[in-house]
């Protein structure tokens, strides 16, 4: 995936900056993870020009193939296998001995790897960087570990932690970190981009629209072989009860385009504009009281939806609690 301009142009203004710790900050879907991995190769890259890293020296081919002794990342472990970073060699072995599953949490065994080298000498003579994502996943112990090392940094360390909810971070973490606030591109620019991603002149911007504005969503979205019209007859078809209006889609996934027609029903409701969904794609108007007991069935749903005891029961549970709400009618008076 290349380079979005909006995080080009935040990597340089932020290279511009001078500080030891940095917390990116904002909504999913808008390149936390890009522009902390733009900071750590401008960090670590032997010929650094204020835009950025080089893209051509040993240090930036070290970040590339995931192989820079000069940076350590701390994210779940479930991240890192998907980003196509290694996990540590017993790690590795106990979810390929099926001992464990791989964490959904930054493990505490993680940061003490990292605190270790951190006092370690910079094998490149660059300095060293710790990249911590999503930073909101770590747990208390974690948290305050890191909190330590924040406080007492080595001289030749830098660490940039991104995340999707900093609010859920200790607020001694926050005010360590000098913090920078996403910024949300345009959508011309963001449709740009999506196709030179590949995505069709059609579907992006319905796939953006899809992702609330979010371009690097919306290209997660097409990745995972989500399409515009599907999205466009999920409303309907979930309002006649249809699983298969959700075939693909993991319970996170469910759970999250369910609170998107929730949202934009409600909005209607408002007078205003919806977000996700065009208004033509939307079922019949459903009562505000409904609606409201949808939104916190669907809010306390999310706090454990990815540990379901069975996710295929859970998905047609889901869709059964849309189909009731979308077909409830106000009460008539007597």
């Amino acid at each position: 995936m290349s380079t979005a301009p909006w995080i080009s142009a935040q990597t340089q203004q932020l290279l511009a900056q001078r500080g030891h710790a940095w917390l990116l900050q904002g909504p999913s879907g808008l390149g936390q993870y890009s522009l902390a991995l733009a900071l750590v190769r401008a960090w670590l890259c032997d010929q650094p020009t204020p835009a950025g890293a080089c893209g051509h020296c040993g240090g930036c081919h070290a970040v590339d193939v995931r192989a820079n002794a000069d940076l350590c990342v701390l994210m779940p472990e479930t991240v890192m296998l998907e980003l196509g970073w290694p996990l540590p060699e017993k790690a590795q072995s106990d979810i390929d001995d099926k001992k464990r599953k791989a964490s959904k949490e930054i493990r505490v065994d993680a940061m003490r790897d990292a605190v270790e080298f951190c006092q370690r000498t910079s094998a490149r003579g660059r300095g060293k960087a710790v990249l911590v994502y999503p930073a909101e996943r770590m747990n208390q112990i974690t948290a305050n570990a890191l909190l330590k090392t924040l406080e007492e940094p080595p001289g030749d360390v830098r660490f940039v932690l991104a995340s999707e909810a900093s609010h859920q971070l200790l607020p001694t973490i926050r005010s360590r970190c000098i913090a920078h606030t996403m910024a949300w591109p345009e959508p011309a620019p963001s449709l740009d981009w999506l196709q030179a991603q590949g995505v069709s002149d059609g579907e992006a911007p319905l796939l953006l629209r899809a992702a609330g504005g979010r371009p690097q969503d919306a290209a997660l979205f097409a990745q995972a072989g989500r399409s515009g019209k599907s999205w466009s007859l999920l409303p309907k078809a979930v309002a006649r009860g249809d699983v298969g209006a959700i075939a693909g889609f993991s319970p996170p996934q469910v759970v999250d385009a369910l609170q998107k027609l929730c949202h934009d029903l409600m909005a209607l409701q408002a007078g205003a504009a919806p977000r996700f969904f065009a208004a033509a794609d939307l079922p019949a108007a459903v009562p505000v009281a409904a609606l409201s007991d949808w939104w916190q069935e669907l809010a306390d749903t999310a706090r454990t939806v990815e540990h379901p005891f069975n996710a295929g029961l859970m998905l047609e549970s889901l869709v059964s609690r849309a189909h009731n709400a979308l077909n409830s009618r106000a009460p008539t008076r007597p």
